[in-house]
């Protein structure tokens, strides 16, 4: 049912209807800042990616073919948004030689000790990492993307984006034990 009312509002914003492109905004705009926020250290600049990232979408809905995949399309749009921002800003710094793939146990220990924690934590914890690290932290964990596909998109190597992961992993986990030391006076 849910998925009937999108496919209308698209469809209706396909047509130029200024309602639709507000229900549209109200029903996707939170889960968009969530993604922008993430990415983006700064809220202002966040809301500002926000922003660009509707007036892309309601400037191309029209080219749009597959209503279906609307979730997907608008995802990639703030994606784009945002890593296109963190370039011209020259935050986005990485090296490319990290030629080592880490162990794959090390990744599933960081992965079991870091997701013990609410997302709240880990997302308060990643905002301490570097943009490289961030953005690939994101990508993966949240966003769903594997490691090719962020190699791919970021124009770099599988193994320095399992690297800078493993390294955010790696800082957010001793951010989180950080806390959870401080918390109960153990550190």
């Amino acid at each position: 049912m849910q998925r009937d009312i999108h496919k209308e509002v698209i469809a209706k914003c396909q047509q130029g209807d200024r309602a639709a492109q507000y229900e549209l905004y109200r029903l996707y705009s939170h889960a968009m800042y969530n993604i922008c926020r993430r990415m983006i250290p700064d809220d202002d600049d966040a809301k500002d990616l926000l922003q660009e990232v509707f007036i892309e979408v309601f400037g191309q809905i029209k080219k749009l073919n597959g209503i279906n995949f609307f979730s997907a399309w608008i995802k990639r749009v703030t994606i784009n948004k945002c890593l296109n921002a963190l370039r011209k800003k020259r935050l986005f710094v990485m090296s490319l030689d990290e030629g080592i793939d880490p162990p794959e146990e090390v990744l599933e220990t960081y992965d079991q000790d870091v997701m013990a924690h609410d997302v709240k934590s880990i997302l308060h914890a990643a905002e301490n990492l570097a943009p490289g690290a961030r953005t690939v932290f994101n990508l993966y964990l949240f966003d769903g993307y594997d490691h090719q596909e962020i190699a791919d998109i970021l124009q770099i190597s599988v193994s320095a984006s399992k690297s800078q992961y493993c390294k955010a992993k790696a800082k957010i986990r001793n951010i989180l034990m950080s806390a959870k030391d401080q918390k109960y006076g153990t550190g």
